[in-house]
């Protein structure tokens, strides 16, 4: 049992409460790490709901630490192994064995929250159980247990406070660009909303060779996807946007990335598109969409969804490290870090767009 803090949430209406927790040790196929760093996802909020149900819930799913102790049943991983926790998946059912464990069968039991077999807790505070286990590790804490199928070992060279995103939101753009959307330098990529997953995505993009054209009503975040590399940066505010993208284009994009959720943003993807062009679609939103089917029949068109990035894990987050070190996704220019104490003021800056992508450091003092 180690004795940590945490941010736990106690009521979606309050701010989260940081305070002392109890992690229980590894059993069976369980690693116990310690947190370097750990990013906030807008995922994380939206899971705060669960304390509706009584208990407090420990959030957090982009965490990377370093391995303290691991439980009888895992192989490959050490004390010691730097690592970056990522989504969990069975890897018994037909969509892990085709290595598309992003679609796993058993995706919302092994990504909610969690229990043991035994029913024992993973995590208490004041001697009551907290709702914890979130994507297998529940990483808003300086320890947090995961398992060794969301475990990915990095090098110990790596930057954790730049590593932990590449976890869940900077996976979820720079794969869905890299794995789906398959850009070249003959390419013109749209990125629709430009958060730290669609900024991501237009790295990856513009790492691939490909033209790259911003959409987003933020000015500051316009300029910032112009020093990104961004061809163009669009205020979607009072104009066309398919037709303003036809003017820069010559006729439609050949990609486009939609990560704002919104189905009108996303049917003015569709029809900017060029003639058999493709536009993935990762933001949550509304459930219906409605979209030109004359277009997306006659034009060709594609329009498909994509979680975590189409991605393996434990390959692709390496893959992305290494580009990362080669300068060609350069993930570090989106990161402010602070205290994990000072979870409240992070949330607030990046709901209000002070920030990007907000990473908290367990041990970094206030």
């Amino acid at each position: 049992m180690r004795t940590t803090t945490a941010a736990l949430s106690r009521g979606l209406a309050g701010p989260f409460s940081v305070e002392p927790i109890q992690v229980a040790d590894p059993v069976g196929d369980e690693v116990l790490v310690r947190v370097v760093a750990v990013g906030v996802c807008h995922t994380d909020l939206t899971g705060r709901l669960a304390s509706a149900l009584g208990a407090p819930v420990l959030l957090g799913h982009e965490g990377a630490g370093v391995v303290e102790e691991v439980g009888p049943d895992v192989t490959g991983i050490r004390p010691g192994d730097h690592v970056v926790l990522s989504f969990r998946s069975c890897g018994r059912c037909g969509r892990c064995v085709a290595g598309r464990p992003a679609y796993c069968a058993e995706w919302q039991a092994l990504n909610a929250f969690g229990r043991r077999g035994d029913g024992s807790p993973m995590v208490c505070a004041g001697g009551r159980p907290v709702m914890a286990g979130f994507f297998g590790q529940s990483s808003f804490a300086g320890y947090a247990l995961a398992h060794q199928d969301n475990v990915v070992v990095v090098d110990p060279g790596v930057d954790l406070a730049v590593a932990a995103p590449f976890g869940c939101g900077f996976q979820t753009g720079a794969g869905a660009v890299l794995n789906v959307l398959r850009p070249d330098e003959s390419s013109t990529v749209v990125v629709y909303g430009t958060g730290s997953v669609g900024l991501a995505g237009l790295l990856a993009a513009h790492g691939s060779g490909a033209r790259t054209i911003a959409v987003n009503p933020s000015a500051p975040r316009r300029e910032l996807a112009l020093r990104l590399g961004a061809t163009h940066a669009l205020d979607p505010t009072g104009i066309d946007v398919a037709a303003a993208i036809a003017d820069l284009t010559g006729g439609g994009s050949t990609h486009a990335l939609d990560t704002t959720g919104v189905p009108a943003v996303i049917a003015s993807a569709v029809k900017a598109l060029a003639p058999t062009g493709t536009a993935v679609v990762v933001g949550l939103g509304l459930a219906e969409l409605t979209v030109d089917v004359l277009d997306l029949l006659y034009g060709g068109k594609t329009l498909r969804g994509c979680v975590e990035g189409d991605a393996v894990p434990q390959t692709f987050i390496p893959h992305l490290l290494d580009l990362y070190a080669a300068g060609r996704l350069p993930v570090d220019q989106l990161i402010t870090t602070f205290p994990l104490a000072q979870i409240n003021e992070a949330v607030a800056a990046q709901q209000a767009g002070e920030v990007v992508k907000a990473v908290l450091m367990p041990e970094m003092p206030c």
